[in-house]
């Protein structure tokens, strides 16, 4: 078996020792992979955007099944070039990826299929002073989001209306380029977030185990947003009665909506949820798996990652059972000095071969260079541990990161605590 898994993050390591896992004789290819993907499996140096390159590369390798992680390829259409060569593709084509290409279009499928949501409203750049009017019926603070993809940067929570007011106009005036072309205003919502991925396959969501991240840098939720500091699963906010009212109130309702709007979403659907006295509301639509949830969940995955994503192609997804490790796992994420502002590179990683056979270790941010680990910037590492209860995996993570060690590393103490 062939395997081209896309990017070069934790998420893409995740998912290629996921098949490894369970598909030890299969040959993996990652594009354009890091340090860590070039020592275990093969990587190729083409770039995510290169939707031509690696459908060639694709079709010269006879690749059995191309898994795609991050969202640019997915927004630029890489399912629908695949599929036109008849490749085999597990991910949303262009139409579907537009959830997570346009904000403003996914508040209009919420709407339209009464899934409960932030208030909203949109402009575009041709109507600067109409947005700044607007943002003050809202109640604060209010949420100002570009429409597009901006690198997780695009969304600013405003304390005040003259802040909203210099966020419209700096995002307008092309802060985010294209990506800032519509403006999507939102009410801001209280309560705990959650993430919840899903397996789709057109007629059937199914969810993953859930999970929980931290976003912030630093302990106690201080600091800058990051892409993601560490997380943990099972996320125990999503208590019997909050999963039946999101299997009620957003699952279904997203499925029946796909189907009336004939959208055929293939792959896996990513909702971030702020949930509240046990409602739960949708904050926003991810067409991949989340980076870290994904480095917390698949370690917990007993059945076949390829069976499932073939499952979804096929339209199967709904005969096809997924199995999962009871245990509880904590994902711990490791950065380069100075990050989120800085991202250094070139420091030197020791340890990686003193972790214990059962953590899982998952290379982001490194590169391989005369025969070293390098840091390569951003976030570096995530190690995982899996417990028979959540105090037992975080005791486990926190003693295995004592074994690594490169100059300015940072990571939060207070993960899963």
């Amino acid at each position: 078996m062939k395997i081209l898994i896309i990017g070069n993050g934790g998420r893409e390591s995740a998912i290629a020792h996921t098949v490894r896992r369970f598909h030890p004789e299969a040959e993996i290819f990652v594009a354009p992979g890091n340090g860590g993907t070039e020592e275990a499996f093969t990587n190729i140096p083409i770039k995510v955007e290169e939707l031509e390159a690696l459908a060639n590369f694709a079709e010269e390798k006879q690749v059995d099944l191309t898994i795609v992680g991050p969202e640019v390829p997915l927004v630029l259409g890489i399912v629908d070039v695949f599929e036109k060569r008849g490749l085999n593709i597990f991910g949303p084509n262009k139409e579907c990826a537009q959830f997570e290409g346009s904000k403003h279009f996914t508040k209009q499928f919420l709407i339209r299929n009464d899934i409960p949501t932030a208030a909203y409203a949109s402009f575009k750049r041709d109507a600067v002073e109409a947005c700044v009017a607007e943002a003050k019926n809202f109640s604060l603070p209010v949420v100002v989001k570009a429409d597009g993809l901006a690198a997780g940067k695009g969304v600013l929570i405003c304390e005040t209306y003259e802040d909203a007011e210099a966020a419209i106009r700096e995002i307008f005036s092309g802060k985010f380029a294209e990506a800032g072309s519509t403006i999507v205003l939102e009410e801001f919502l209280t309560g705990t977030e959650a993430s919840l991925l899903c397996f789709v396959d057109g007629d059937s969501i199914v969810p993953m185990e859930t999970a929980r991240d931290y976003k912030r840098a630093l302990d106690n939720d201080k600091g800058l947003n990051t892409g993601g500091m560490g997380g943990f699963s099972p996320n125990p906010i999503i208590t019997a009665e909050v999963k039946a009212n999101i299997d009620t109130q957003i699952l279904e309702p997203i499925i029946s909506g796909f189907k009336k709007e004939n959208l055929k979403f293939k792959g896996v659907l990513f909702i971030g949820l702020m949930i509240e006295n046990n409602i739960p509301k949708v904050l926003e639509f991810n067409v991949r798996f989340g980076d870290p949830e994904t480095q917390s969940v698949l370690p917990r995955l007993k059945t076949d990652l390829i069976e499932i994503m073939q499952a979804c192609i096929d339209g199967n997804l709904a005969s096809t059972p997924i199995k999962w490790d009871e245990r509880q796992s904590v994902t711990l994420v490791l950065a380069s000095k100075g990050y989120p502002e800085t991202s250094h590179k070139g420091d030197v990683i020791t340890g990686l071969d003193d972790l214990n056979e059962d953590t899982y270790l998952f290379h982001a941010g490194t590169k391989k260079v005369n025969g070293t680990i390098q840091t390569d910037g951003g976030r570096v590492l995530a190690i995982t541990s899996l417990g028979a209860s959540l105090r037992e995996a975080r005791a486990t993570i926190y003693e295995e990161v004592k074994k690594i060690e490169f100059d300015g590393m940072q990571y939060r103490s207070d993960i899963a605590k």
